[in-house]
């Protein structure tokens, strides 16, 4: 697919899923193919949501280099050509981020989130020489990781001014560098998707953006299809309310957590396990949500309205 045709593909909520572990911390590769249907036949469907399978939410970079190729193919053939299929590629190397780009190729993502290559601390030159040679080497779309809490890991617009021509980047998920301004990347839109990851996404759809990073739409589905649907239909101060509803009460929930654990999946997967559709905890060194955290979490979500599984499945 050409750049035009990727871009219809790479809009909507994103959805960054979650790695299923069982109780030894191993890849649980049929609840992945479960959970894939699922996602499918609840509407993440192809143009108006991504699967985004292994990025840093779904614990990608925690996964083996023989597990994330399987995790990738399992959610590929689960979705049966239906849904838009991402992986995400963190942190490596040129030579080895190609090598691995071509691997999710073979095995079906029509694109990859690619961060820059943060533990080299690569300089803004650095990182136009990066994505320069991964678009030459592939022949699906670069959906760009602006990673502005590590170092080496923001990009500025200026940067992307200078990869205008390469043909397979489509898309930046931006999360604006603290020395710069939310909108200081709009004048690309015609040429890149953005990709709001600023806790923004009204912002970024009235500006001309085409989806936006969320902690909810494989979780419950159809609470981000419908910002997404609102948002489309331009009734913006709707969507601004429901998607507040959630992300407010989650992003202070998760900050608490955040304090006494890391782990991008730790409140995720605890939000799974309230729906019904529990997918393990995450590996060490995070810990789980406590039971306190737990219980808290479910008489949150109870409260947003979802079909949340009976209290004494999830609290026992």
């Amino acid at each position: 697919m050409n750049r035009e045709e990727t871009k219809k593909l790479i809009v909507g909520p994103i959805a960054t899923v979650p790695t299923p572990f069982d109780a030894d911390y191993e890849v649980d590769y049929l609840k992945m193919r479960d959970l894939t249907q699922w996602w499918v036949e609840s509407g993440l469907v192809k143009g108006k949501a991504v699967i985004k399978v292994a990025a840093a939410m779904g614990e990608g970079p925690q996964l083996r280099d023989d597990e994330w190729p399987e995790l990738l193919q399992t959610v590929v053939q689960a979705a049966d050509g239906k849904a838009t299929v991402m992986c995400g590629l963190h942190y490596k190397d040129t030579i080895r981020t190609i090598e691995d780009a071509k691997r999710a190729q073979d095995l079906g993502a029509i694109g990859l989130q690619i961060s820059p290559p943060v533990l080299n601390g690569p300089t803004q030159d650095d990182i136009v020489r990066h994505f320069g040679e991964i678009s030459e080497a592939i022949d699906i779309g670069i959906l760009v990781y602006v990673t502005r809490g590590m170092p080496g890991g923001s990009v500025y617009p200026e940067t992307f001014e200078r990869m205008v021509d390469f043909e397979k980047l489509v898309a930046i998920k931006w999360g604006v560098p603290f020395d710069r301004k939310y909108e200081d990347i709009f004048h690309l839109k015609d040429i890149f998707n953005i990709i709001d990851n600023n806790g923004t996404p009204i912002l970024n759809h009235k500006m001309g953006g085409k989806g936006y990073i969320n902690h909810s739409s494989e979780i419950h589905p159809p609470h981000d299809l419908k910002i997404w649907a609102l948002m489309e239909s331009g009734h913006y101060e709707e969507a601004q309310e429901l998607y507040s509803s959630v992300e407010d009460p989650h992003t202070e929930f998760a900050g608490r957590v955040g304090q006494r654990t890391g782990g991008q999946a730790v409140v995720k997967k605890g939000m799974m396990a309230v729906m019904g559709r529990p997918v393990g905890v995450s590996r060490p060194p995070s810990l789980p949500l406590n039971k306190a955290e737990m219980s808290e979490l479910y008489e949150m979500m109870s409260g947003w309205g979802w079909p949340v599984a009976p209290r004494n499945e999830v609290l026992g």
